[in-house]
């Protein structure tokens, strides 16, 4: 799905409302715990949309790459960041970068919509040599369901989307890292309209291994892959010995 002007629009003008702001503060806290981005690092965010959570890894003094399929999106995102990071309008299914680029990659409340997740994933595995986050709307949460079907106040953007579990994240990790440690947890308990008078209740309810949140979260570690010049052997071949023999008058030499 390719967000047109209308829907990035309405999103970006969503997260200015004191309710989008406070929900998007508790998502950014769980990415930051599970990221926890270090000054220099370079993260790249795939789907990055209008450029928010690349605005999160700026401020703590990271290197920041997006990459959006949706003109529209980029566009805005351009707006906002100016400089200050590499844009690219490309698939995340199919990325233009070498294997072990980034210390981060991200793919944040956007897997539900690429065509191929498990692909996306593998490509986020691909170009990471340190730790990969994947966040977005949970299948099993209440609250993150009515907003599917009842739309909380931007209508088209999750109507379409493709939710998961934790259960499934996990597996489609673990087909590409047998027994990775995965740190996952999530946020956003209550259904939207509370968030007016109960933002104390959602800040007591534990967050990590919690699979009940409207937002999960997980992150996992990417050992960084060496390639040397052996790797592009592909047939053996027979190296003969050679005889030793000694260079003329070199013996002589060293006997006077």
């Amino acid at each position: 799905m390719i967000f047109n002007n209308e829907i990035t629009q309405s999103y970006d003008d969503w997260l200015k409302t004191p309710i989008g702001r406070y929900i998007d503060g508790r998502e950014k806290s769980l990415i930051l715990d599970l990221t926890a981005p270090r000054v220099g690092e370079k993260v790249l965010d795939m789907g990055c949309g209008t450029g928010e959570h690349l605005i999160l890894f700026m401020k703590k003094g990271c290197q920041i790459t997006g990459v959006e399929r949706s003109p529209y999106m980029l566009d805005m995102a351009k707006q906002k960041l100016g400089n200050r990071g590499d844009l690219y309008l490309e698939k995340a299914e199919s990325l233009p970068f070498p294997d072990n680029e980034f210390d981060i990659v991200s793919i944040i409340s956007a897997l539900e919509f690429m065509d191929d997740p498990q692909q996306a994933i593998s490509e986020a595995i691909r170009v990471c040599r340190g730790r990969v986050f994947l966040g977005g709307m949970n299948k099993l949460s209440l609250a993150g369901n009515i907003w599917k079907y009842k739309n909380a106040g931007h209508p088209s953007v999750y109507r379409n989307a493709r939710f998961f579990h934790m259960g499934q994240l996990t597996g489609m990790v673990r087909t590409h890292l047998q027994g990775v440690r995965i740190q996952w947890g999530s946020v956003v308990f209550l259904p939207y309209q509370w968030y007016r008078f109960a933002t104390g209740i959602e800040e007591k309810i534990p967050i990590m291994k919690n699979p009940f949140g409207a937002f999960w979260g997980l992150s996992f570690p990417v050992t960084f892959t060496y390639r040397t010049i052996q790797d592009i052997i592909r047939e053996p071949f027979e190296m003969k010995p050679r005889r030793r023999q000694p260079a003329t008058g070199i013996v002589r030499e060293l006997r006077k």
